[in-house]
């Protein structure tokens, strides 16, 4: 069985691909050496097939797609991300490393409590955080907050601005809030 086989019983993120994009092919090659589950939009499915990527699933309005053999269609029928999003939840995924070229709030709010997310969108990282989160980060590293917080309170971090701060030293930062969570956005 090989290396990527290892991957069915879910330890490793999932991978959902919407778009290239902007995205730089060796942090492809990160995300990609630990053989995720690889998911794509059928938009950019002979991409990801010209890229020699082994496929899992296609995300397709189309149930006679003609993918990679052994490749699962997953139908769609209006929100391809949030479709996605609720098969890997349903699966049994614990988490999902997401390539897109956008950041909506109320594309990955629902989710959180379900699947650890992270959203790469060319050089950002964006994650959900819970009040109380703390990162090691090098100084004068920058953190974008996006979107309003409610009773923010951090340590570590200075305000360059209402939307992103920047890391005072070398050591931890942290993010007390009055919210459930909040999306942060960190450079790759």
């Amino acid at each position: 069985m090989s290396s990527h086989h290892i991957i069915r019983e879910k330890q490793e993120p999932a991978l959902l691909i919407m778009s290239l994009d902007g995205f730089d092919s060796e942090n492809l090659g990160q995300i990609l050496e630990w053989s995720p589950t690889v998911i794509v939009h059928e938009d950019i499915y002979e991409l990801a097939d010209s890229l020699a990527l082994k496929v899992d699933g296609v995300l397709t309005k189309n149930p006679d797609f003609l993918a990679q053999e052994n490749t699962r269609i997953i139908l769609t029928d209006k929100d391809p991300l949030e479709d996605c999003l609720k098969f890997l939840v349903g699966e049994g995924y614990p988490a999902v490393n997401i390539i897109t070229t956008e950041f909506m709030l109320k594309d990955y709010a629902l989710f959180v409590d379900d699947i650890d997310i992270v959203v790469f969108i060319a050089d950002q990282k964006i994650f959900p955080v819970r009040s109380g989160f703390s990162k090691w980060q090098p100084a004068g590293e920058s953190v974008q907050l996006l979107h309003e917080i409610h009773n923010l309170s951090t340590s570590g971090l200075v305000s360059k601005d209402e939307h992103f701060m920047e890391t005072e030293k070398d050591g931890f930062y942290s993010f007390t809030f009055d919210q459930p969570f909040i999306f942060i956005s960190e450079k790759i």
